[in-house]
């Protein structure tokens, strides 16, 4: 009788600790912009935000997992898995899946970073009930069957040959192995040519049970959505597929910062057969929790980032030696890369460099002009507003600063922290970052001489 007694005061005991818990992390007004979370027992996260005056809705789940949480042998797996999500689980086959979302005008993705993935359906509001029993199936059900891991490993190794077949978008990846090295961030998220033959379905499998558990997942939805009915929605279909097993379980906590990104003069050349040589010139940056990354992206607006920047006002409008040409930059949980890309004839790749590396090196000792700097403050408050016009894109905002910051920031706060940079933070954060010594990437047609002129450029 004692046993019995204590038995079920463990289990109400239990079942007391093993409830939702809701938050509202943004009150907008009149409900619209209203963001908010419930955890699940069992670490699942659901954040929504609502925008009643829109007739779609984009629903996404977020895994925990990127490339760079990959071995050298793995290499590949995460991108691999992702493909292998929409061939099919006990409930549908790849037909299904495909086609439930075709008959009501859905449209149905997934992409892979170093950092997450995401898998998400953008459907009428009405339908969205059929796309998040879609998603979560896909997200709790895969069979990842041989014979799918064998047909895919096709699609991906073709995946593989087009970016090869870009040099554009290849000598991105090349400047992460230049900065990176041989350590996961400086692998490519396809995977090799070796490295995906090696992959089978046995090892992809332990992948996925790995990386696919609910604490390592954030479910988002945007658009004009419930968030109680979103909730009930996603949790039914989670414990229909058996996968809040551990009711106590918390999620994980976003990626700690750890890592400082240390190189310089490093220069990677690949010889190609190409019309135009592909460059990149550039350094460390900031990682994404970095405070100063507002006063970066406003460096690099003006830098790089519209028609009226210094890079495309000096190396196209004044001398026409590229068609393409801007800076970017890219932050991670631990380090950050700095980057200037232009795309030009190989016979004008030095002048390029020469201008690029004078316009970083002008920045850096002399800063900005405040007109520059205000200008540029108005093009990124105004891009970020028109980036966020759509439920794809507002879904994308509350998926990932939950799974990367585990925190919420409303469009105002946004704004309001791109306003309050200061032409002196935009010039300590330029004397830093474009203070270091560059490293360079090429992709071209590049001879004996060249080469050597390309080392001396980063010297």
């Amino acid at each position: 009788m004692t046993s019995s007694n204590s038995t079920a005061t463990a289990r109400t005991s239990s079942e007391a600790r093993a409830v939702a818990r809701t938050q509202t992390l943004i009150k907008g007004e009149n409900g619209i912009g209203t963001v908010r979370k419930t955890t699940l027992p069992g670490g699942l996260r659901i954040v929504t935000e609502t925008l009643p005056s829109v007739r779609s809705a984009t629903f996404g789940i977020w895994a925990h997992v990127g490339s760079r949480d990959e071995t050298p042998s793995l290499n590949g797996a995460t991108h691999y898995l992702e493909h292998l999500l929409f061939k099919g689980t006990s409930q549908r086959s790849a037909l299904d899946i495909s086609s439930a979302l075709d008959a009501v005008g859905g449209e149905m993705n997934a992409f892979t970073a170093k950092e997450y993935t995401c898998y998400y359906a953008r459907v009428l509001d009405s339908d969205l009930p059929l796309a998040i029993d879609v998603v979560c199936d896909m997200l709790t059900g895969s069979l990842i069957l041989e014979e799918d891991v064998n047909v895919e490993r096709g699609a991906i190794l073709e995946e593989i040959a087009m970016t090869e077949d870009d040099p554009g978008d290849c000598v991105h990846d090349l400047f992460a192995h230049t900065m990176f090295g041989d350590n996961p961030l400086g692998r490519p998220v396809l995977g090799t040519v070796d490295t995906v033959n090696a992959l089978t379905a046995d090892r992809i499998r332990r992948f996925y049970k790995k990386h696919y558990d609910p604490t390592h997942l954030v479910v988002a939805a945007a658009g004009n959505v419930d968030h109680n009915k979103v909730v009930r929605q996603v949790r039914a279909a989670f414990e229909k597929a058996g996968a809040l097993k551990n009711l106590e379980a918390a999620p994980i906590a976003p990626r700690d910062g750890r890592r400082a990104l240390r190189t310089a003069g490093r220069v990677e050349l690949v010889g190609r057969r190409t019309e135009q040589a592909h460059v990149v010139l550039g350094m460390p940056g900031l990682a994404r929790t970095d405070d100063r990354r507002w006063a970066l992206g406003v460096l690099n607006t003006a830098l790089g980032g519209g028609m009226s920047s210094r890079l495309f006002q000096e190396v196209r409008e004044k001398r026409g030696l590229a068609y393409s040409v801007y800076s970017y930059t890219s932050g991670f949980a631990d380090c950050g890369l700095f980057g200037v890309y232009a795309g030009c004839r190989p016979s004008q790749v030095h002048d390029v460099l020469k201008i690029c590396r004078d316009e970083l090196d002008q920045v850096a000792e002399h800063g900005l002009t405040d007109d520059e700097i205000g200008r540029a403050i108005g093009q990124l408050r105004g891009s970020t507003v028109l980036g966020l016009e759509d439920t794809g894109a507002l879904m994308n905002r509350i998926g990932k600063s939950e799974l990367c910051w585990g925190e919420q920031m409303s469009v105002d706060d946004m704004l309001g922290r791109i306003a309050s940079v200061t032409p002196d933070d935009v010039r300590e954060v330029a004397r830093e970052i474009l203070g270091q010594r560059p490293s360079l990437s090429v992709i071209g047609p590049l001879k004996d001489k060249q080469a050597a002129r390309l080392h001396e450029a980063v010297a």
